[in-house]
């Protein structure tokens, strides 16, 4: 899911706490802040300032797209760590802003043009289902709630909410409810900013309907959001060790965004698009399956799969959904060729022959037990650089044009983690020159990129492969 610390995660001291704050206001004080714009003035206006022609034909390209997409941009945004601020549709400075950062660093790609969108949606996408991130009616509070379960593993009742921790306890996200009469929002302020030697207030906002708090702890950073309507109060607090900040950050917002106190009779879908995860019951069976996971493959022939042998070490049984498979051929490139009759139909893409420059930006397709990850990497020296899970060695890697560069040729047996995510890894490639010639030697011709090509088009042909 990581793409590099956060915003508010890099500011130190004093400048993280303004952060907070302006954070806070953000995310609470309603359609005013949600227009993404600095409030005027009471002051005696200044000269105009001059037309900026770069934000000008941002908005202009950002204002011209349906709603929908709108939103699912500046989501997909908040996931790869750029935007930190109200998911609206309008365009403003932060969106600006997110949009600049977002292209200065994946070298030049433009998120506003149509194969630049995509790759950004699918970076957010691969960021939001990493995390587990589900959108659901929460049973304790009844309040609508998005949930990073990936992190927060641990699930408890309580007598008016819920509690969702990390394993090791380090990260904690708690929701409330309260009738009529029992508390009110008053109450509930005044319990959050009550001095205490151990903690500051870092920000405070009060109004009629909501309220919100965030503080620090000598090791620690909390936000707290309460919302009065005709059922009561309901809120929700989000703790975690400042340690954890430049990846929890942008957790905290995607909670902050999704969160609906007292939603109406259905509750809303995922913002734009972009769906959630579907609910994983915490069980031996699920962990079992994931662990049998073994990488990912490419159907490039009716009935054969293109993967990596690395996939094959000691797994005398693949599977390709419900169905076995058996290995035909290998070579010492690192790549084997499976016989799948359960395979599904096969699109091929056509090899990559030139090199592959940093400035090229590639696009990873591997499966996961959320569906498919369409995760953006860059190449290095041959190698790939991107944010992909366990169980993605043989993820076909591609150019935006549709074109295969490569395959993973091997997965870390024991990756980094960031709040129990891989961030973006170096990961071999078995490239594709190597690949044209294995499936030549197998009666595999080569084929050619499909008009409306792109990574997109060859997502049905990319399968999972487990070991049984």
């Amino acid at each position: 899911m990581a793409s590099g610390t956060s915003w508010w995660g890099r500011l130190p001291g004093a400048d993280r706490r303004q952060a907070a704050a302006l954070l806070a206001l953000l995310l609470a004080a309603g359609p005013a802040a949600a227009q993404d714009q600095p409030r005027p003035s009471r002051a005696a206006p200044a000269a105009a300032a001059p037309a900026d022609p770069a934000f000008e034909g941002a908005k202009a390209a950002f204002e011209a797209l349906p709603e929908p997409e709108r939103k699912a941009i500046q989501d997909a945004l908040v996931w790869t760590g750029d935007f930190n601020a109200v998911v609206s549709g309008t365009f403003g400075r932060r969106t600006f802003e997110a949009l600049n950062a977002y292209r200065a660093r994946t070298h030049g790609v433009d998120p506003l043009d149509p194969r630049g969108r995509a790759a950004l949606l699918g970076a957010g996408a691969a960021a939001r289902t990493a995390a587990r991130f589900r959108i659901a009616p929460d049973p304790g509070s009844s309040a609508v709630m998005g949930v990073p379960e990936r992190l927060l593993s641990k699930r408890t009742a309580l007598a008016s909410g819920t509690r969702w921790q990390s394993p090791d306890g380090r990260v904690t996200l708690e929701t409330r409810a309260y009738p009529l009469e029992t508390e009110t929002l008053d109450t509930l302020f005044e319990k959050a900013t009550t001095p205490l030697p151990n903690r500051k207030v870092t920000y405070r906002l009060k109004r009629p309907d909501v309220v919100v708090v965030t503080a620090e702890t000598g090791a620690g950073l909390s936000y707290i959001r309460y919302a009065a309507g005709p059922a009561g109060v309901r809120g929700f607090l989000f703790g975690y060790d400042k340690a954890l900040a430049p990846e929890v950050d942008r957790l905290v917002i995607a909670v902050a965004n999704a969160f609906v106190p007292f939603p109406k009779a259905a509750a809303p879908a995922p913002v734009a698009a972009i769906p959630s995860a579907p609910a994983r019951p915490e069980t031996s069976a699920v962990v079992a399956q994931d662990l049998a996971v073994a990488g990912a493959g490419l159907t490039v022939a009716p009935g054969r799969v293109l993967t990596a042998s690395a996939v094959l070490e000691g797994c005398a049984a693949p599977r390709i959904g419900a169905a076995p498979a058996r290995k035909l051929a290998a070579d010492p490139s690192g790549l084997a060729l499976l016989d799948a009759p359960g395979a599904p139909a096969p699109i091929r893409p056509a090899g990559r022959t030139e090199p592959v420059g940093a400035e090229d930006n590639l696009i990873a397709l591997a499966p996961s037990s959320d569906g498919l990850v369409a995760a953006p990497g860059s190449a290095v020296a041959g190698d790939v650089v991107a944010a992909l899970q366990p169980g993605s060695a043989g993820a076909p890697v591609l150019d935006r044009s549709g074109r295969l560069v490569g395959l993973i040729a091997r997965y870390p047996a024991a990756p980094r983690r960031v709040a129990g995510i891989v961030p973006p890894t170096r990961l071999p490639l078995v490239p594709g020159g190597a690949i044209t010639a294995f499936l030549a030697g197998q009666g595999i011709a080569d084929a050619k990129t499909p008009p409306d090509g792109g990574p997109g088009a060859f997502a049905q042909a990319v399968v999972g492969i487990a070991c049984r």
